[in-house]
């Protein structure tokens, strides 16, 4: 019990923020960069809205980086920090929505959909939870957890749900007084550190000169190797030839589909590959099928781009520890076995380059850059991609909120630019997806849910399984 309230007290890591998390603050301003999130937990029943506001009441005094908010200093020259919010109040993140009657599935994501139109209050911390009642004819509810991608990533956010989960019932905790940061301090702190830094970059240089003189023939080559892999991961592979996929707007649906996890598993090892090849193979087999649908020819690479994690067992919890890569996945391909071992063998290819996390390595330097130059730098390297894929390793144990079991939870990420974000999440054995869609490259949603159905059946067939998949 100790080590979960220290884990949870710690959740968050350092107060300063990466320089990747500061670019993803600073472009949330255009709709293109945009990186607020939902995640949506179904419940088997309506929990007391007291009860609700206590429960939430409970663990942000438990985890500490809830009741912080972001703080800028007026020149981007430190990056921006977490600092206690002098005003947090619970009862400002929180709102209680009650679905028309029947309370259908699809009514919740219309809802959820309309999220993405209001940008998130930057002068607080950077979450709210609606909690939206009256689900299937009053008989369930659902929790939007809505948060900015800056306060963690989908390993992150799994580690929160643990500990968010482990406990919220009883007396709310007693926190410790913590001391607020200012704009004005923070650029006033960035003054005082300026010869400090100076020296940390000398003794850096010196440190590098006398290993290059030591071994000068190895410094080389690593320079070389990481110039050549630095070349691959930032050249853009070409995007789909596809007038479904290359049509965008920047308008929003939302999808949900339950996959059987013991059945992915079983697939991708039946191919040769993980859950993650079957998985993205699947997504694939479906956007071919929704081309075929509405007779347009599929495109013979489609550009997908996929975070990986870089977390190590000694990372603080919560953050951002990812590099995102983009692969030439196969389009048209209709053996599903081939989609399997073509995306394994190029994920294992990205995640051994050298310059993997070269965007943590450039991203100080990004930071001083103007914000809108921040904005058309990022929209530029998001709309190269067709498709945008996550998988995220969640809970294993069924887990309650306020009173009511959790049956599922769906993630249901931002789209920057492509023609589909689609998000994956295990929850006991189930792959629950979330898919947020252009509705100007997928017109006929009840074909796209079709086609993607079929994508996972295909797939799930290889592991002699006989499940469906569930909307």
């Amino acid at each position: 019990m100790e080590d979960a309230a220290d884990e949870a007290a710690q959740w968050g890591g350092p107060a300063s923020m990466s320089a990747w998390e500061g670019l993803m603050w600073r472009a949330e301003q255009d709709h293109r960069t945009r990186s607020t999130g939902i995640l949506l937990e179904i419940l088997d029943s309506e929990p007391d809205w007291t009860r609700f506001v206590n429960a939430v009441e409970h663990t942000t005094a438990r985890i500490p980086r809830l009741r912080d908010r972001v703080v800028e200093p007026p020149v981007p020259v430190v990056q921006p920090v977490w600092s206690p919010d002098p005003d947090f109040a619970v009862e400002e993140h929180l709102r209680h929505v009650r679905l028309p009657h029947p309370g259908t599935r699809q009514q919740l994501l219309e809802l959820c959909d309309r999220e993405w139109d209001e940008l998130i209050d930057r002068t607080r911390p950077p979450w709210e939870m609606i909690l939206i009642t009256g689900l299937d004819g009053g008989r369930a509810a659902a929790v939007a957890f809505r948060f900015h991608h800056s306060l963690t990533d989908g390993m992150g956010l799994v580690q929160l749900l643990r500990l968010a989960h482990a406990g919220d019932d009883g007396a709310v905790p007693a926190t410790s007084e913590r001391r607020s940061a200012s704009s004005l301090g923070l650029l006033a702190g960035a003054a005082l550190s300026v010869p400090g830094r100076a020296i940390g970059v000398a003794r850096t240089g010196l440190s590098v000169s006398a290993r290059t003189l030591a071994d000068p023939g190895g410094s080389l080559g690593g320079a070389t190797r990481y110039l050549r892999s630095l070349g691959r991961m930032l050249a853009a592979p070409a995007s789909a030839d596809s007038p479904i996929l290359s049509d965008r707007s920047w308008g929003h649906r939302l999808h949900t589909l339950d996959v059987p996890l013991s059945g992915l598993k079983a697939a991708g090892a039946a191919a040769g590959g993980s859950v993650n090849d079957a998985f993205v193979a699947a997504i694939l087999g479906g956007i071919r099928r929704y081309h075929e649908r509405v007779g347009v020819p599929a495109a013979e690479h489609v550009v997908v781009a996929m975070p990986v994690s870089l977390r190590r067992e000694n990372d603080p919890l919560g953050g951002n520890r990812f590099a995102g890569i983009r692969l030439p996945a196969p389009g048209s391909e209709k053996d599903p076995v081939a989609r399997i071992h073509a995306i394994r063998e190029f994920v294992l290819e990205a995640k051994e380059e050298p310059a993997i996390g070269f965007l943590d390595q450039l991203s100080p330097m990004l930071t001083r850059l103007p914000t809108a130059a921040i904005i058309e730098l990022s929209a530029s390297m998001t709309t190269s991609s067709d498709l945008q894929i996550s998988n995220i390793r969640g809970l294993t144990d069924p887990v309650s909120l306020a009173g009511a079991q959790v049956t599922a939870m769906y993630p249901l990420g931002p789209r920057p630019g492509v023609a589909a974000m689609v998000a994956m999440i295990t929850y006991g054995d189930t792959c629950c997806l979330g898919l947020n869609v252009d509705p100007q490259c997928f017109p006929d949603a009840d074909a796209l849910e079709l086609a993607l159905r079929e994508g996972f059946d295909e797939v799930l067939a290889l592991g002699q399984t006989d499940r469906r998949v569930q909307r």
